[in-house]
């Protein structure tokens, strides 16, 4: 792993634990992430970043471990920043609650298999 993909990598978990934190604190739940324009710009924004430092992350990783969802997180970013054809509010609400946590563990696995 090069040290540009190890300080990617770490910069997606932090922004996870990061949105993990605030949503927390905040008692953020589903129904107010699908109905509250506020509560959709503060939990895309660290989506935006975690999509970003994925797209960064070397093909060469990427392919060494296609266990890991690096498109559908790149992917995910593309389509809120762009809004094709409007945000499905469901999606992120299973993204942020369920697949986010997910996708962190994987890389901390990753990075600690690795010594980092």
């Amino acid at each position: 792993m090069t040290e540009s993909d190890a300080r990617n990598i770490s910069r997606i978990i932090e922004f996870s634990c990061v949105l993990a934190e605030m949503i927390a604190e905040r008692g953020i739940t589903p129904e107010e992430i699908r109905r509250d324009r506020f509560t959709q710009w503060a939990v895309t924004t660290p989506l935006y970043n975690i999509g970003e430092f994925t797209s960064h992350v070397s093909r060469e990783l990427r392919m060494l471990h296609p266990e890991i969802p690096w498109s559908r997180a790149a992917g995910l970013r593309h389509r809120l920043v762009h809004d094709y054809e409007g945000t499905n509010w469901d999606i992120v609400v299973e993204v942020v609650f369920c697949d986010i946590p997910a996708y962190a563990a994987q890389l901390e696995a990753l990075l600690e298999a690795e010594g980092i």
